[in-house]
């Protein structure tokens, strides 16, 4: 769903699925399906009621440094976003509104309670002055009943 293409840094749009039943594949390759509106890493995606939500996430990442005997990284431009979005019944992907801040690195960061997708913690942007991941120790709710926060 999304992620980067190879350089880690340009959003990938792909969004692919495989049919599964009692764990087992019961298709033999993988379909493309509609693109998702923005893409990127780090983010949450939830099927729940039949619904597919996609919530937050990010453009850019950490890249390998080239010949780098210990496998040092830099950083590029990191962009978080607040975005959330449900792919509807007529396989059309639909606005929902935006989570309270920009959060990524979220994908195993949320749990289905009372009909409402939770999120805990995650990241935000870099700290202006130390250029260092900023944690979000946050909870948010979003309710699938109102398709909004709560």
């Amino acid at each position: 769903m999304g992620g980067s293409k190879e350089n880690r840094h340009t959003p990938g749009l792909e969004h692919w699925s495989l049919a599964v039943k009692d764990g087992k594949a019961l298709e033999k390759e993988w379909r493309s399906e509609i693109p998702i509106p923005r893409g990127g890493p780090h983010r949450a995606c939830v099927v729940a009621n039949d619904r597919l939500y996609v919530l937050g996430g990010q453009e850019g990442d950490f890249m390998a440094k080239p010949g780098s005997p210990i496998f040092k990284c830099s950083r590029r431009m990191e962009v978080v976003y607040t975005d959330v979005y449900m792919l509807d019944d007529d396989m059309k992907w639909k606005v929902l509104p935006p989570m309270p801040k920009p959060n990524s690195h979220i994908e195993f960061a949320w749990v289905l309670v009372n009909n409402s997708i939770v999120i805990v913690g995650g990241t935000t942007e870099k700290h202006p002055e130390t250029k260092k991941m900023v944690l979000n120790g946050e909870v948010v709710q979003f309710n699938l009943n109102t398709l909004g926060r709560q």
